[in-house]
């Protein structure tokens, strides 16, 4: 089969390599998806490259959690209904050496959801890591019908799920950009409101819009934004991040304890596996309801997986794809 893989880190244009690969087979439990799109995180790259000082989990590994296909084999106790079924995967590099950037994948039956037959392949292979980070963001901490939920980063991938989902799941959805500029560029269907960081007092606009504050806090940036999340949030908040640019922040402790916040970390490869199960069921429902809409730029084939890898580390703002040739149905 075709694949891309990496015996050693480095910059993409220097390890990711592209050629055959033996196919893989599918043992007990597990199923085979022929692959039609393989979504690539910033995870993936960070692996790639060796971020913070992490170093190479297997000798040989195939990169990427995502993707979209098709089952065509199925291991022992695998119901035989599955196969010809299409399915978008996920966590598929999480802890084994074989992604999904290959014309083949081999997971875990649980990690491959149906897919709704009215949502297309490409929306598919961009739930993965993106939308169960969300999920959980949004939903960690129970309900969020009549609450009102600020997402930091709206216009971020895991972001942006977030506010859809929020909205999906009944909240108020206040979503923020970096820039007002960018105001014009959030997608109708995802916050409700938005404001911009760099106006003259956001957290003024955040509790014009919520006086008595928000109720939950999706954070792309926690060490650049948590003095603003303790002046808006409401006693008994949670604020969910994901994701910080330094790695010890400092943090408004006392504002934060007077008000008995809750700071819940994410790390999207060890979420419990029932989360992971409850994740996987509400993003198909909400796609399938149409509640669910991303930017995907043009798909590029196997052999420029590194350009696509260098799109992704350079902040692409559509998610990008590897499309696999197959004689596939698309939609």
């Amino acid at each position: 089969m075709r694949a891309v893989w990496y015996d050693r880190q480095g910059p993409a244009g220097e390890v990711l390599q592209v050629g055959e690969l033996p196919e893989p087979q599918p043992g007990p439990g597990e199923i085979r998806v022929r692959v039609r799109f393989s979504g690539i995180n910033p995870g993936d790259t960070k692996k790639r490259r060796g971020w913070l000082g992490s170093t190479m989990p297997y000798p040989r590994v195939v990169p990427h959690s995502d993707a979209s296909g098709v089952v065509d084999a199925i291991g022992d106790g695998v119901g035989g209904d599955r196969v010809g079924r299409r399915v978008w995967v996920h966590g598929a590099q999480s802890y084994r050496p074989f992604g999904t950037a290959a014309e083949y994948v081999v997971v875990p039956q649980a990690l491959a959801v149906d897919l709704p037959d009215d949502v297309p392949d490409a929306l598919g292979a961009c739930l993965g890591i993106p939308g169960i980070t969300a999920h959980r963001a949004v939903f960690g901490d129970g309900s969020v019908r009549g609450a009102t939920v600020l997402v930091q980063g709206v216009l971020g991938a895991v972001g942006s799920l977030a506010a859809q989902l929020a909205r999906w799941g009944g909240a108020t959805v206040i979503g923020t950009v970096r820039r007002s500029g960018d105001l014009d560029g959030v997608p109708a269907v995802s916050p409700d409101h938005v404001v911009g960081l760099d106006g003259p007092d956001p957290a003024a606009a955040i509790r014009e819009i919520a006086p008595a504050g928000v109720d939950r806090i999706v954070e792309v940036a926690f060490s650049d934004n948590i003095d603003l999340d303790a002046a808006v949030v409401r006693n008994g908040s949670v604020v969910a991040a994901y994701a910080t640019r330094q790695d010890r922040p400092d943090l408004p402790f006392w504002p934060l304890l007077f008000d008995n916040v809750t700071i819940r970390l994410l790390g999207s490869d060890d979420f419990p596996a029932e989360a992971k199960l409850q994740a996987a069921q509400d993003l198909t429902a909400a796609a399938a309801a149409g509640a669910l809409a991303v930017p995907i730029g043009d798909p590029l084939p196997l052999e420029q997986a590194a350009e696509a890898h260098d799109r992704v580390d350079a902040g692409a703002k559509a998610r990008v794809l590897l499309a696999v040739p197959a004689d596939l149905p698309t939609s």
